[in-house]
């Protein structure tokens, strides 16, 4: 079978572009209203998209002043969508630093249940460190302490996905039994930092497990990734940059004996859309000059450390100015940020529209041609299995992507025409995975 793209929409309120919500197009009285996540749900689904993304985390968001960057609540908001389609995946965030494996196993046994098995988890560690006060903590976790926790927890989630075999529900009215207790285990987990007997109290799930996701391009996320995750949601500007990436990556998960093939990459892109290329580009200017530059100022203090006021956002950025020590050195956007700035070396307003426009992913302004273009070249030439598809603003950006751009898309033969599955695993062309208590042989 020819190799196909894979394609999420990644939804956003209002859309990811900063200032999306004030665009004329855009409906942010909408973003609270379930109608407004089924239509784009629905449009992800006619266009045969494998899945929608949602990202999510356990504090509110810092630009909440100036940009709509509330969340619903991800298990709430897939289920109700889950009614509402019925082939396309629903991908949700769920922190392994702020919630505890057995609820977060049940929560998604449950989604994968009610979905028919389209259920898929963005795991993610959290960076917010306003978090930590929400739940207790004097502190937020080091990165490395984060991944330590996330590692163990992953291996408690999965053995309790796992802890009813496939047949252990009977359901044998003439017997009278319903479940062979044979088939359901404990894990008996004890480690640093969890405790858990299990076994769950959900029967084993349509996909077996819910599909891996996980987004982070640090040393620490790489190989976390290469371990654990079945989809990657990488962040790039250039093609030399993801190609690298992907060799990368896919070399780490060949070293723990999975299959490379079997680990797919999928960067996030925003597109511009316009009839010529400088009507794409005149939307970017207009999304871009609705920013507030009181909070990319902020943005940049956070991210990189450099201290700007805004007389002087049209000097060229101090790249020497980055601070290279601390804990949010760590992190894959503060790389991402740095290597954009020397390579480019913008002026402050610059780069504070780059990442305003989508944070850091990769932003093609351009007739539907020309982003198709990159998308096919990105996927032939080893960058991308696919892409997270990021609209500048909602509902428009979405639709005339899926009107324009993903009809050039099959015409090349890269994108389905339908869907052949009805998982998100098949949806991905992985396989479902045996739980490591058939025969009762732990594996």
């Amino acid at each position: 079978m020819t190799r196909q793209l894979h394609l999420n929409l990644f939804v956003y309120p209002g859309g990811h572009h900063e200032a999306a919500w004030r665009y004329r197009e855009s409906a942010p009285e909408r973003v609270l209203d379930l109608s407004y996540y089924v239509e784009l749900a629905r449009a992800a689904e006619a266009a045969t998209f494998d899945g929608l993304f949602l990202a999510d985390g356990p504090s509110l968001a810092d630009n909440i002043a100036y940009a709509t960057r509330f969340r619903l609540e991800p298990f709430t908001l897939l289920s109700a969508l889950a009614a509402s389609t019925t082939h396309l995946g629903l991908i949700g965030t769920a922190s392994t630093t702020y919630s505890e494996p057995y609820n977060l196993a049940r929560q998604f046994a449950g989604l994968d249940h009610v979905s028919a098995g389209r259920a898929g988890w963005n795991i993610v560690t959290t960076g917010a460190p306003g978090a930590a006060q929400n739940f207790g903590l004097d502190e937020h976790p080091t990165h490395a302490d984060r991944y330590e926790r996330a590692d163990e927890f992953l291996d408690v989630v999965t053995a309790l996905w796992d802890s009813w075999e496939d047949d252990a529900v009977v359901g044998d009215r003439l017997t009278g039994q319903y479940a062979d207790t044979d088939r359901i285990h404990r894990i008996d987990h004890v480690g640093p930092h969890f405790s858990v007997r299990g076994p769950l109290n959900t029967p084993r799930t349509p996909q077996g497990r819910p599909v891996y996701v996980q987004a982070g391009t640090s040393p620490a996320g790489r190989a976390f990734a290469s371990r654990w995750a079945d989809a990657v949601f990488a962040a790039h500007q250039t093609l030399e940059e993801a190609q690298a990436y992907y060799a990368d990556l896919r070399a780490q998960a060949a070293g723990h004996g999975r299959d490379p093939d079997r680990v797919l990459v999928l960067p996030g892109i925003s597109p511009y859309l316009g009839s010529t290329d400088a009507e794409a580009k005149a939307l970017q200017r207009d999304l871009d000059e609705l920013t507030q530059p009181a909070y990319s100022i902020d943005l940049l203090r956070r991210l990189v450390g450099v201290e700007l006021t805004e007389a002087e956002l049209d000097d060229p950025f101090p790249v020497e100015a980055i601070q290279v020590e601390g804990d949010r050195a760590e992190s894959s956007r503060f790389q991402l940020v740095r290597d954009l700035a020397e390579r480019e070396r913008p002026t402050s307003r610059q780069l504070l529209h780059r990442l305003a426009g989508a944070r850091g992913h990769k932003l093609v302004a351009g007739t539907p041609e020309q982003v198709a273009d990159v998308i096919e070249t990105w996927f032939t030439r080893g960058a991308a299995d696919g892409f997270n598809i990021m609209p500048p603003y909602l509902t428009g950006g979405f639709t005339d992507f899926a009107e324009q751009v993903v009809p050039i898309l099959r015409d090349r033969g890269l994108f389905r025409r339908e869907y052949t599955g009805t998982t998100l695993r098949e949806h991905y062309g992985l396989a479902r995975p045996a739980s490591r208590f058939s025969q009762g042989v732990l594996v």
